[in-house]
């Protein structure tokens, strides 16, 4: 977790004042019936490994590695999810698909 930074003022004399802080928008996750996931294939900058993408969640960080770790454990293979997006080792399409669907997200 980052310090939360004081925004526009270094330092101030004044022992009233109240410093205003840079707030991030926490992102809401959407129902599973209402995420729009892709599933797909790349080999691009991994050494001509294959792994399979999970792209188009849209939620909080925590969701993401909950639904990456299921997705993992359901695939007994290794993987990340991070910016937005699931990695998973190997073609592990059609596991991963059956494991989505299952649990009520809708694929593109």
């Amino acid at each position: 977790m980052s310090k939360k930074q004081p925004v526009g003022v270094v330092y101030s004399t004044n022992p009233d004042y109240q410093y205003q802080y840079d707030e991030e928008p926490v992102a809401e996750t959407l129902a599973p019936e209402k995420q729009r996931l892709r599933v797909s294939l790349d080999r691009h900058h991994r050494g001509g490994k294959t792994v399979t993408l999970v792209t188009g969640f849209v939620g909080t960080d925590d969701d993401l590695q909950a639904l990456g770790k299921m997705l993992k454990g359901k695939c007994g293979v290794g993987g990340s999810a991070k910016d937005g997006e699931i990695i998973i080792q190997g073609d592990q399409q059609e596991k991963v698909r059956a494991a989505l669907t299952a649990a009520g997200y809708k694929l593109c």
